[in-house]
């Protein structure tokens, strides 16, 4: 990233997308090049964003379909997954130790998150833990290949991946960053926290004041950027996230949530038979959960922050794993 940021430096101010790249379309054929979808989506980038079309279309020309992003976004892994199952993958002593040194390392800007959006370091360290293990798996695809990929020739979701195409294009644009130089995952996800580009635009923030705004290689903005993420979601400082449960009764499976919002509060699943680990105010809206567990059946409330961590990734396993990856790194650290 400090390389483009130095290359970025010596362009001219903007003109479409030709100063961020610096040198005219390429000629050799790509597996875009003369597709009418993106003809015109250049066209909607051109009209109405100020886009340079001829310089919009070099890039396609270097864009690769990639057979393989179509392949893995057919069949995710997580969909196949019980929690026991699940939760090997992401709590382990060697994620556990590597996030102790990536807190260690990146204290005072964990402290000054906290401070200025109320997440506490752990959850920050374990949501780029569960991501890219803290920047060891942050994704070999070009973003433009992946976005393009699922924008042209991954019909389910083309509505979706193409808003995102655009945001990318809209990001390169305001970072001065060349879009063919950006990697992330199958998806498009990016840097050390894994955000869309729509997320990117919205919620990351130059956490540094350097004047970019870089998760893929700078730590302090992808921190900054997680926890403007979780506030702007709803975050509460010093409240709870979840808390196990013990269920009895025949009412019980009534308290089950039907999807990942709560849909009652603590009291009124106490009254059907719910009892939680903590001491927890009946008004408290709570998601009730049961996954299957080493030891047989586990349930869970997931409160306000639990539920915000769903919206990173609309997974209760997801937050729970982020959640139980958090209690370790503070347990292993030892000195909060």
């Amino acid at each position: 990233m400090q390389a483009m940021r130095s290359w970025a430096t010596r362009c001219a101010p903007w003109v479409g997308l030709a100063g961020i790249l610096g040198y005219p379309p390429q000629s050799s054929a790509g597996d875009y090049d003369g597709s009418p979808q993106v003809a015109e989506f250049v066209g909607e980038m051109t009209r109405d964003y100020g886009f340079a079309g001829e310089q919009l279309m070099g890039v396609f020309r270097d864009v690769e379909r990639k057979q393989a992003i179509l392949d893995a976004i057919s069949k995710p892994a997580e969909r196949v997954k019980t929690w026991k199952e699940y939760r090997p993958i992401f709590i382990t002593e060697a994620r556990v130790a590597r996030g102790v040194d990536f807190w260690r390392q990146n204290q005072a800007a964990l402290a000054r998150a906290e401070q200025e959006y109320g997440v506490p370091a752990q959850f920050i360290v374990a949501i780029i833990g569960v991501e890219t293990f803290f920047g060891r798996n942050t994704g070999n695809y070009r973003v433009i290949d992946a976005l393009s990929t699922l924008s042209f020739d991954y019909p389910p979701r083309a509505d979706f991946f193409r808003k995102e195409l655009r945001e990318f294009l809209l990001l390169a644009r305001e970072e001065q960053v060349d879009p063919l130089s950006l990697k992330g995952s199958y998806a498009g996800a990016m840097g050390l926290p894994q955000f869309m580009p729509s997320s990117f635009r919205a919620y990351a923030v130059d956490f540094d004041g350097d004047g970019h705004i870089n998760i893929w290689t700078d730590p302090d903005d992808a921190i900054g950027s997680v926890a403007s993420y979780f506030k702007r979601h709803g975050w509460q400082p010093g409240e709870p996230v979840a808390s196990s449960a013990t269920v009895r009764g025949d009412q019980s499976d009534q308290g089950l949530t039907d999807g990942l919002d709560p849909q009652k509060n603590v009291g009124q699943l106490r009254a059907l038979g719910w009892s939680s680990q903590m001491a927890l105010r009946d008004d408290m809206p709570a998601t009730a959960f049961r996954l299957d567990g080493e030891s047989g059946p586990e349930y869970w409330l997931g409160l306000n922050n639990f539920n915000v961590i769903t919206r990173y990734n609309r997974s209760v396993m997801y937050a729970l794993a982020v959640y139980q990856l958090s209690d370790l790194l503070v347990q292993a650290k030892g000195d909060k």
